[in-house]
């Protein structure tokens, strides 16, 4: 799913917006390169688990002259100097990612099973409502309203 620079409700916007559901059964740090080169300049850190923490990742952050922050394996606590900064930053994830991967498994029903087949229809579904989901954000938000109370009813209303 990608989107032009363009207008929305009069106002000027640049949805630097692309996303693909990757395979399940590619190992992470084997995808993570061809992600990295689609990355805009701006985009200066890489942010990932132990698994980004590869050779080959380090290798494509050089080159594109980027920052690879991830945990480290072994026994804990590090020391080294990059420790705070990694502490910090993986914070920030979880408190972001896992509250929005549970929120968003809740409104859509995501425990179990995806109701589709195929690995088209699976991202078609996954990138879907992703999409349905920001629609609803950025509706309450313009009409001021609380963001996240009763947003289940309110995406299965519409």
């Amino acid at each position: 799913m990608e989107a032009a620079p363009g207008h929305y409700g009069g106002r000027e916007v640049d949805p630097a917006l692309s996303a693909r559901l990757t395979p399940a059964d590619v190992a992470d740090n084997q995808i993570a390169p061809s992600l990295i080169e689609e990355l805009s300049e701006e985009a200066r850190f890489v942010l990932g688990d132990t698994h980004y923490n590869a050779e080959n990742v380090r290798d494509k952050c050089e080159r594109t002259q980027r920052f690879l922050v991830t945990s480290k394996r072994g026994a804990y606590p590090h020391t080294d100097s990059g420790m705070e900064v990694r502490r910090i930053f993986h914070k920030l994830r979880s408190l972001a990612n896992e509250n929005f991967n549970e929120h968003f498994k809740a409104i859509f029903e995501l425990h179990e099973q995806v109701p589709t087949k195929g690995r088209v229809n699976t991202a078609r579904f996954a990138l879907g409502a992703v999409l349905v989901y920001q629609l609803a954000l950025l509706y309450r938000h313009e009409r001021k309203s609380e963001v996240n109370r009763g947003l289940k009813p309110f995406l299965r209303a519409a």
